[in-house]
């Protein structure tokens, strides 16, 4: 297993897990619960034991999904990540759907917080400010964002007085490169965290035959999801959190890990994507 210290003295594991359609998307789905919840707790056992969830999958299900999931174990062993949506930027909102999300989680606290989306309507320092009392109160360990630009973490965190964000999520994978050009070296000279999402591409790069990377899994003797997560995980400053439920898929993700291509083929590899 290979982990990566998100902050001072905190390691989670280099790949975790997403929750995203778990539950659910914009509204529940309880069908597939007991199998979604067996899943997590594979995972958990697996190692992977960064498990990212939010307010907004499956309209709150899916936390509570993986509040059930966690239940029996260590919750010290847990890295716990929540997000709170858009429309609940403004403080009084997002103090609520922190305390809303604990509940559904049968939580006393998550280790970190992040604000799903940005919301240009709402003042960003009422957010920070929101975002602090949350961790003065003991709510949340940690606190972040996800898919903001460099500009807007800056502001972001001029408005914060004794807290730092320890990490941006964004979509990141050999198709979605984006971050590569000012983001990840921004995240990395100021010691933040870039949690990939989609890091398989939404599921492209497994489905489809790009030559490239099924000539370097054939060399390496891998898949062509684990060359795809390998290539994200091995950056400095990135994790992921891959999504499945499928348990030959969860073993999958483990055997990511404690290997890397060379030089050359890792260039190869992200010259062969635009």
């Amino acid at each position: 297993m290979e982990y990566h210290e998100i902050a001072p003295g905190v390691t989670i594991p280099k790949i975790g897990l997403g929750t995203w359609g778990m539950g659910g998307k914009q509204i529940e789905d309880r069908r597939w619960d007991e199998e979604t919840i067996t899943a997590i707790r594979f995972a958990i056992d697996l190692g992977l034991t960064h498990i990212d969830t939010a307010e907004y999958y499956g309209a709150g299900h899916t936390e509570e999904l993986v509040g059930e999931a966690i239940e029996p174990y260590n919750r010290e062993d847990i890295f716990l990540t929540t997000k709170v949506w858009r429309d609940h930027l403004q403080y009084d909102d997002l103090i609520d759907s922190m305390k809303k999300s604990l509940r559904r989680l049968n939580q006393d606290y998550v280790d970190l917080y992040l604000v799903h989306w940005p919301n240009y309507q709402i003042p960003l320092k009422e957010t920070m400010q929101a975002l602090e009392h949350c961790v003065n109160e003991g709510y949340t360990r940690y606190i972040g964002v996800c898919n903001y630009s460099v500009n807007l973490i800056q502001e972001a965190q001029s408005y914060l007085k004794e807290n730092y964000l320890i990490a941006n999520q964004s979509e990141y994978s050999l198709v979605s490169k984006a971050p590569r050009v000012n983001l990840l070296p921004y995240l990395q000279e100021t010691n933040r965290t870039l949690i990939a999402y989609s890091p398989l591409g939404r599921g492209i790069l497994p489905r489809m035959n790009f030559k490239t990377l099924t000539e370097i899994a054939e060399k390496y003797r891998k898949t062509v999801p684990q060359v795809a997560l390998n290539w994200v995980i091995t950056q400095e400053n990135v994790v992921a959190i891959p999504k499945s439920s499928n348990p030959i898929h969860l073993l999958e993700f483990m055997n990511t890990m404690e290997w890397e291509m060379n030089l050359e083929d890792n260039i190869e590899l992200t010259n062969s994507f635009i």
